[in-house]
């Protein structure tokens, strides 16, 4: 089964008097993987529990491959859902707890392959075909991650829903699974959409991502679109590091900030905004504008370096490295910032 293009148009929920999904529209393409990508609280989980059929919106539609799915119940969706708590069953070995959901599926199934074959291919796509016999107190943190999802794959899903499905795992843990991942999603070509707080993790992933704030979508683009190209501040102090600064566009091409002039891109539009200028994208030591080295502070690859440009306060990021070192609080340097590093968002 493949396809798992998944249609949200104009869906609302309400928890009480409490609005937590205000008119989210939505497409997610087949075999995409997209991150809805937001703060606790903000909708994220929700709209993934109504796609899934956990949730009922107040009001709007849920497609999936152009089939109403909004009243239909989770089982008769053509997906499945890992969560955070992998929830497996200690009693039982790796195999039967990746088996345990196939004693469900409907006579008729598509698949030609016995629950054996089927369960073994699973447990091969996540790297544990060894692992079979293995009871659950045995693995590792990782390992019962992989267990899940499988588990979840067996039934051949065409969507795959997953709520912050490595946010017990220790750091470096996450890192190498967020790797692993996206390399499955890849391979099977299912569709992926992945909750998460991490915008980390989000960028690792995914193909495209929904920012969402307080029940809003309020932006959906590729990972280096939302970080170069954030569509409003919300979304700029959410992803990544930032300089925000109140200016106004002066002139084409030229922003002003506190009376200091920077380059800005010939589109900028007109009159106020908000200045945003990503710290790695100031360039440090070269350039013809002053400013001051207020504070140097180690962050292991990178040094983040405070400066006062006439008054405006900027922080940059640059590499620790032998052209870095000799930078010294205090000191005079001269700074860089091109055109393209600037963007200029709209106050409201």
């Amino acid at each position: 089964m493949l396809d798992g293009a998944v249609t949200l148009e104009h869906v609302n929920k309400l928890f009480g008097e409490r609005t937590v999904v205000n008119d989210v529209n939505l497409e997610i393409h087949a075999g995409e993987f997209f991150s809805l990508l937001g703060p606790s609280g903000c909708g994220k989980t929700t709209t993934l529990r109504m796609i899934g059929g956990f949730e009922l919106p107040d009001s709007g539609r849920i497609l999936i491959d152009g089939r109403d799915v909004t009243h239909d119940e989770p089982e008769t969706r053509p997906l499945n859902t890992v969560f955070q708590s992998y929830a497996l069953f200690p009693h039982l070995n790796v195999f039967d707890n990746v088996a345990f959901g196939l004693r469900f599926e409907k006579p008729g199934s598509v698949s030609t392959k016995s629950d054996k074959e089927r369960v073994m291919e699973a447990l091969e796509l996540v790297a544990l075909g060894s692992f079979s016999e293995r009871r659950v107190p045995q693995l590792s943190g990782g390992e019962q991650q992989r267990v899940a999802l499988a588990r979840a794959l067996v039934l051949e899903p065409s969507v795959l829903l997953l709520d912050e499905p490595l946010g017990a795992l220790d750091a470096q843990l996450r890192a190498r699974l967020q790797v692993e991942l996206a390399s499955l999603q890849r391979q099977i070509g299912i569709t992926f959409i992945y909750v998460t707080h991490d915008q980390h993790e989000a960028f690792t992933m995914s193909d495209r991502i929904g920012v969402m704030r307080e029940g809003k979508l309020i932006q959906v683009a590729p990972p280096r679109e939302i970080y170069e190209k954030p569509a409003t501040i919300d979304v700029a102090k959410f992803v990544g590091a930032a300089n925000l600064l109140p200016g106004r566009v002066v002139s084409t091409g030229v922003v002003e900030i506190s009376g200091v002039k920077f380059a800005a891109p010939q589109s900028a539009p007109m009159g106020d905004g908000m200045v945003m200028i990503r710290p790695e994208r100031i360039h440090v030591g070269t350039g013809t504008q002053q400013a001051i080295i207020e504070r140097v502070t180690f962050a292991g690859s990178s040094l983040r370096i405070a400066l006062n440009v006439g008054g405006v306060k900027l922080v940059a990021e640059i590499p620790n490295d032998e052209n870095s070192r000799h930078l010294e609080e205090n000191a005079i340097t001269n700074i860089d910032v091109l055109p393209d590093a600037v963007r200029v968002l709209p106050l409201n």
